[in-house]
C-alpha cells in the first residue's frame, strides 16, 4: 500500500479526534507538603485545551493528501 494515502487518513482521523474530545488529560505526582524526612504527595489530573482550528486543519490537510497526486519527479 502506498504511504500518500495512509498519511492522508491517519490526518483526517487524527483531526477527527480532536474535534470529537477538544483535550487531552496526564496525571502528575506532585509534592504536596514536605517536612523533614517525610514527603506527601498526591496524583493530580491536568487537562490541556486543544484547539478546534487544529483539528479542522489537519482534515483539511490530509483531504488534500488524499484528493491531489503527488508530483512525478520527470
Amino acid at each position: 500500500m502506498k504511504s500518500r494515502p495512509v498519511l492522508g487518513i491517519i490526518l483526517i482521523l487524527i483531526g477527527a479526534a480532536i474535534l470529537a474530545y477538544g483535550h487531552f488529560s496526564y496525571r502528575k505526582n506532585e509534592t504536596v507538603l514536605e517536612v523533614g524526612p517525610i514527603k506527601a504527595t498526591a496524583e493530580r489530573t491536568k487537562n490541556v485545551p486543544v484547539s478546534p482550528i487544529l483539528g479542522w486543519v489537519l482534515i483539511g490537510v490530509g483531504a488534500c493528501v488524499l484528493i491531489f497526486p503527488a508530483r512525478s519527479k520527470t
